[in-house]
Order: structure tokens, then sequence, then C-alpha cells
């Protein structure tokens, strides 16, 4: 206890400590306030492991004493959103930012944040102008839509479209649809939250075009189809296909809405992957209101984009909720900038990255995987080895979860720690390295490894096994 409280009275006063570090506070221009709370918690974390009786070392120079200090107001000083190197393989990893943009697209946004735009300024007429007008003609264009609008993201598209469409009456909805995605997003959940009242028909696997016309009354103002990305059901299936839904609501003059999700104006099937339905194709059926992802798939940035008959779409955007679920400018910036690479089917594929990386073949992945055991392999061969193997890597985004894409990863085998405290460690480097644990080793998967992160990754790699 005694050798304890001599310890604690070791423990340096706040003020004094801040006055040593004025210099440092002034030069760095760091805020009083953060580099007192930097002091304080240093402190107060050392006061702490000692009343835990932990093994302590208390600095005997008050140069130590700074050094400290100067970590742990860094620390609070240092953004909350970093750059991370996406070695898990996921291409569009929802937690890790979803679709990465193109550098023409970063330009765009640049300029939006650095200058005014005619975010809603007519320059025709020199009067107000609709932000929505800025991208809905490309939309529509590319959709072959009547009209168009953009929100914030495709829940707030599915929330408003049901709250125009349905509120206080009923929309019908194949049981075998009622999907949840991330985040608890569940379209029971948000077709409760719009008002309107769920009307679930069939079975959940298999659903008739007669489920659907037995359960529609006087209270029905909606027919509903949610493309079910994220899982799949097998075996003994049947759903009702958009063709013939829109035939439906035609005879009892009824709209129907399709939510895509993961929306894409691209068909998968030419990278070996199962195809999905793109936008272009859901349009042309017929469906009235078809709600999708402007990130995900499509490569942009997040938004929720509501393509259909303009007569509809018209009284979607005269919503209310329409100016609490608005893009921003940002958001406009690079959005436009993506959909317009999408006019020309081949560049779109070598400037879109979400599309680039899921289209990389694997002999290009490896030649990543190749450069950076070319840079480090030899130089922490003793502390940790390093091999190529090949690995599957996802799409993500919740889009076609049970089919893989051929890549290659490094697999680190670490001598004297753990995989699983690599991992750890990984995430707390200068630029945090997410890979992913499988069957016991580290891979970092290279698909979504970009090129120039390798020199960077290397270097890390190097530092922390020196």
């Amino acid at each position: 206890m005694k050798d304890k409280n001599k310890l604690l009275r070791m423990l340096p006063k706040v003020d004094e400590c801040l006055a040593r570090l004025e210099s440092y506070v002034e030069e760095y221009e760091i805020p009083l306030r953060v580099a007192k709370k930097g002091v304080q918690q240093a402190v107060e974390q050392l006061r702490n492991r000692l009343l835990n009786d932990e093994q302590v070392h208390i600095p005997k120079s008050q140069a130590e004493w700074d050094e400290i200090f100067k970590r742990q107001i860094g620390l609070l000083m240092d953004s909350n959103l970093k750059r991370v190197i996406n070695g898990t393989g996921i291409v569009v990893h929802t937690n890790l930012g979803r679709s990465l943009l193109p550098d023409h697209s970063i330009r765009q946004l640049s300029m939006a944040g650095a200058c005014y735009t005619n975010l809603e300024f007519n320059l025709k007429t020199g009067k107000r102008g609709s932000r929505y007008s800025l991208v809905e003609e490309v939309i529509c264009d590319l959709t072959g839509a009547e009209a168009a609008l953009v929100v914030n993201n495709n829940a707030a598209a599915v929330l408003i479209s049901l709250d125009t469409l349905a509120r206080d009456r009923e929309v019908i909805i194949s049981r075998g649809q009622l999907v949840e995605i991330g985040g608890s997003f569940r379209i029971p959940d948000v077709m409760k939250k719009s008002g309107a009242a769920l009307v679930e028909v069939g079975a959940t696997n298999r659903t008739h075009l007669y489920d659907y016309e037995q359960a529609i009354s006087d209270s029905t103002a909606l027919l509903l189809r949610v493309h079910t990305s994220n899982f799949r059901i097998i075996g003994f299936t049947s759903q009702v296909s958009a063709e013939e839904l829109v035939g439906l609501g035609n005879k009892y003059e009824l709209p129907v809405m399709e939510d895509l999700g993961s929306g894409s104006f691209t068909d998968l099937s030419t990278f070996g992957l199962p195809p999905e339905p793109t936008v272009q194709e859901v349009v042309k059926s017929g469906v009235d209101v078809v709600v999708f992802s402007g990130d995900k798939l499509l490569g942009g940035p997040q938004s929720g984009i509501i393509v259909g008959k303009e007569k509809i779409i018209s009284r979607i955007k005269k919503n209310p909720l329409n100016r609490a679920l608005r893009i921003d400018k940002f958001t406009l910036a690079s959005l436009e900038s993506v959909l317009r690479d999408y006019y020309d089917p081949e560049k779109v594929m070598k400037k879109n990255q979400t599309l680039r990386m899921i289209s990389d073949p694997p002999e290009i992945i490896k030649k990543r995987a190749q450069r950076l055991m070319r840079r480090t392999r030899r130089k922490i061969e003793d502390r940790c080895a390093l091999s190529m193997v090949s690995t599957i890597s996802r799409v993500g985004g919740g889009a076609l979860p049970e089919y893989g894409l051929a890549s290659w990863a490094v697999e680190l085998n670490p001598g004297g720690t753990t995989v699983s405290k690599l991992e750890v460690d990984f995430r707390a480097l200068p630029v945090p390295v997410i890979g992913r644990i499988e069957n016991e080793r580290l891979l970092i998967d290279f698909r979504t490894v970009l090129d120039g992160e390798i020199p960077e990754l290397s270097t890390q790699l190097i530092n922390y096994f020196s």
C-alpha cells in the first residue's frame, strides 16, 4: 500500500505539464482544451492502473512525461474517420465505406466543396432551380425511365415511395421477399413506418400470381416486389415475374413497385457471375416505380435512386419527406460524374472502381500480390513467413452472397505471436490494414488492395516486424 501511495504521489500536476507543453501546443495549433484533456487522460490512465495493482512504469524525467502527453494529444487530434487498406477481398464492403469513387468524381467533390455551384440555381433563367434536375435527365437516359429522383439512401427511397403511394392503405408482397439487410433494416419495419399496411401472400418458397390477385381489395394501393439479392431460396421455388405483376396491376389499375436493392446498370454475367436484373430491364418490364442504391454495384456515392412513370415520380417529389431525405451537393457532384461514365460501356469498366474490382481476372490480382512479396518477403522472413494462396473474394453489398470471385491473397504466418493478435495489431497501424482470418490464417486479399497502396502496405509490414 505504501509503495502504491508513493507512486500515486509521483503523478504530475496537470497545470504544470500544460505549462511545459505551451510551445508544442502553439507550434502545432492544438486547442488548449484538447491539450488539457490529453494530459488529464494520460495521468488518469496511469492512476487507474496503479489503483488496479497493475505493473506500471512511472517516467523519471519531464521529457519522458512530455512524450506520453504528446502521444495522447496526438490521438485526440487524429481524425476518427480514417483511410484503411481493404484486404478482405469484399469489393462493396458496407463497413469500410462501400464503393470507391474514380478520380474524376473526387475532382468534382473538391469543386463542389471549394466553390459556389448552381445547386439550386437555373443558369438559363437566372431563377431558383431544382437540384434534382442536375442528374434526372442522365438517369432517365441511362435507364429508359420517364422520371427520376435521388434521396440519401435506398432505405429512404423505399420509405418515401411507400409513404407517397400507400399511406393508410395496403401493400401486397410475397412472403419470400420480406428481407432484412445490414443494420437490421427490414422491409416490414419500413413499410410500417411509412404508414402502409403489409399484406403477405404465398409461402416462403412459392408465390403465384393468383396469390396476389386473391389478396387485392378496395384497400389495396400497391403491388410490391423486392429483389432478394442477399439470400437465395433454392429447390422447390416459384416467384411471380415483374411482367406478370405489371399485367395484374394494369388489370386492377394498381401501381407496381420493385426494390432492387443493389441496382446495377451492367450485366454481371459478363464477369462469370449469375445474371442479376438490371435497372434497365426492370424499367422496360413496365414496373411503375423502381428503387435502388446509387452506391454498391452502381459504384457511386451512397444514395437511393427512384425511377419510373412521371405521374408517380412527380407525386413522390412533392412529398414533404423529400425535404428531409434530399441529397447534398457532394452526393450530386460525385453521382453525376459516375453516372455519365455509363454512357460508354467500355470505358466505364476501367473508370468505375467497383466494376473494375469485380471484373479483375485472377492473373491481374496475382501480379499485385507478387509485387508485395518482392518488396517485403526477404526483409521479414525471419519473423513472419509470407506465402501466396489462391482464394475467393466476394462482391459484397448484399449482392450474390453465395458466389465467389477467384482471387489471390498473401498469407501471413507470424512467429512468436498469434494470428488473432496480428489481426488486432494491423487495425492499429498508422494506416489500418483490414484482413480476414480464414482457417487460422491471416489473409490479405489483393482483389481489394489498390495498386498505389502496395508500397505503403509493404513499408508498414516491414516496420511492424522489424
